[in-house]
């Protein structure tokens, strides 16, 4: 009698763990640095996140003070592509899973 051998995974089961995986919730963060000035910060926020002064000065104060601030959530793409960004500003941004 011959072992049953393991079965690969169908391309349906790769495509849909993928999907999940891409699909799952991703967070842009931003680190403080000794370079930039809080107003720069602030300022790339409002610029390229749209966010208002009074909500890009808080997520500015927490990088500050927190040493870190979450900016962004949504697919590891959009992630890739804001972290992108932050560093063409001159920020320092990693993406991480918002569940990690």
């Amino acid at each position: 009698m011959t072992p049953a051998l393991a079965q690969p995974a169908t391309d349906e089961e790769v495509d849909l763990g993928e999907r999940l995986e891409l699909g799952s919730p991703w967070v842009t963060i931003v680190w403080n640095d000794p370079v930039n000035l809080m107003s720069y910060v602030t300022y790339v926020f409002q610029s390229y996140f749209g966010f208002s002064k009074a909500e890009a000065q808080r997520l500015m104060l927490l990088v500050h003070n927190e040493g870190r601030a979450v900016v962004a959530t949504g697919t590891r793409e959009e992630m890739e592509r804001h972290v992108e960004a932050m560093h063409e500003y001159g920020l320092w941004a990693t993406l991480q899973k918002a569940d990690a």
